[in-house]
């Protein structure tokens, strides 16, 4: 039951919440003219269309209509309310561009307001429909746990946690092995599928050790005879010590990965990537446009030279890349092999001011629109010392897996700057693993916010 229900649904939501949104704009469009507002007659049919393809960007990026998003009702909540606001800043943004000057606060106002007001009762709705489905048309599946080992209590404490699935526990009273010793099925096995029939059991699930795994057909003859479904999960925790992930190739091949990596999903990758291009365009376009020329006079006046300065750095895959930064050292020989230190001798006035508020990292915007960066993800290393860490840091490469940032988890919990301590590199590491192994959108939204407060106060380690 619930399976068709998701099934249905991430087909019947997409319809129904686009032809709300467009019911809304409508309704937006004639209710603002007539508050007597001032509205661009281009908005009642020209704009419709760009407003509709913006909401199918904007519930992509957010995987709402995935079978993991519509999965749970606070998922569809979450990523309705991500949506709409996406949604918001995007089309604000091309309206305010495409029509500066008969641009519509009062249109806009409208339209937001009264489309979350429906999507709230939409989602209510909904929820009370779902509760109905589940709580008085029976659709509450049960099931029971063979194989009482690591992975059998990871799975237990899953179903545990589930709503809609009653969980009857372990089936007792198990041998360890299934099979007699002239292969055929143990009897205390086959009593054991009567007793999960005659509880309401639909679907056992056994977690078996790769060894026995020759036992499956068997098992599923006899679950069969008894008309009780069977779902094997290999119990692999024994001969893997580090957290796994399983995911298949064509449907097919199971392949086990020791790695868990959000970004390797092209809707993750894509979300970060739109993140990317809309805050380094708004911060080339309202930022660097006019703090540009400030600083490269300030440059130019105190040393000679580039006002950039230009250095190979390691990218993502240790693919090299040129980075940008405000040159704030007097031209010198040693830069691609010396780090800044405290004192350096080699910095500017104006240079001391911009390392020690970040600004000098403002070119990195270029590198952010042009996709050799991100604004958040491990920083990037000159290449020589990239040669140096990776013979004495562990797993110092794997933080190549992402590209680089302008920012990251390591630096805003204090791990930037000089590493002259191998200790230093090693926590740098580690949080950038953690980062890649615990990437979200919300996560990106957060170290901005802290990287922005911590200029603010001013860091010890920048200088």
């Amino acid at each position: 039951m619930q399976t068709r229900y998701l099934y249905i649904l991430k087909f019947i939501l997409p319809v129904t919440d686009l032809l709300m949104v467009l019911a809304v704009y409508f309704f937006s469009y004639q209710f603002t003219s007539y508050l007597g507002k001032s509205v661009d007659s281009e908005l009642q049919w020209h704009y419709v269309v760009v407003c509709s393809l913006l909401w199918i960007v904007s519930t992509t990026s957010f995987g709402l209509y995935t079978e993991y998003g519509s999965r749970r009702i606070e998922r569809i909540y979450r990523g309705t309310w991500r949506s709409v606001f996406l949604h918001a800043i995007l089309f604000s943004v091309y309206l305010f561009f495409s029509k500066q000057n008969d641009f519509s606060r009062s249109f806009l106002v409208v339209f937001y307001g009264t489309l979350g007001i429906l999507f709230l009762v939409n989602r209510f709705i909904g929820t009370s429909f779902q509760f109905l489905l589940f709580n008085h048309l029976r659709g509450v599946k049960s099931v029971a746990i063979m194989g009482n080992n690591a992975t059998g209590e990871q799975l237990a404490s899953y179903f545990e946690k589930q709503k809609y699935i009653e969980f009857h526990g372990f089936i007792p009273d198990v041998p360890d092995h299934y099979l007699e010793r002239d292969g055929q099925l143990s009897s205390a096995v086959g009593k054991q599928f009567e007793l999960a029939v005659e509880k309401g059991i639909k679907d056992i699930y056994v977690t078996i050790a790769p060894e026995r795994m020759s036992d499956m057909l068997i098992l599923t003859q006899e679950a069969e005879r008894q008309c009780v479904r069977l779902k094997f999960i290999p119990d692999i925790s024994g001969a893997l010590l580090s957290p796994y992930t399983v995911s298949y190739l064509g449907n097919e091949f199971p392949v086990i990965s020791l790695r868990s990596e959000p970004l390797e999903k092209i809707h993750n990758r894509f979300k970060k990537r739109l993140i990317d291009v809309i805050f380094s365009g708004l911060v080339i376009l309202f930022v660097l446009s006019w703090l540009y020329p400030i600083i490269a006079l300030l440059i130019k006046w105190q040393s000679k030279g580039p006002v950039l300065f230009k250095q190979l750095r390691s990218g993502r895959d240790d693919e090299p890349f040129y980075c940008f930064k405000f040159r704030s050292m007097r031209m010198n020989a040693d830069s691609d092999k010396r780090q800044a230190s405290k004192d350096d001798d080699r910095i500017t006035p104006i240079g001391k001011f911009l390392r020690k508020s970040s600004l000098d990292e403002l070119p990195q915007f270029f590198n952010v629109f042009m996709g050799h960066m991100s604004v958040v993800g491990p920083r990037p290393h000159m290449l020589s010392h990239t040669e140096q860490y990776k013979g004495i840091v562990d797993q110092f490469m794997v933080r190549h897996f992402l590209k680089p940032g302008i920012t990251g988890w390591a630096q805003v919990n204090g791990y930037r700057g000089e590493t002259k301590e191998d200790y230093k590199m090693v926590k740098r590491v580690e949080h950038d693993i953690w980062y890649l192994e615990n990437w979200t959108a919300a996560l990106d939204v957060k170290i901005i916010f802290m990287t922005a407060i911590n200029m603010v106060k001013g860091e010890e380690n920048a200088f």
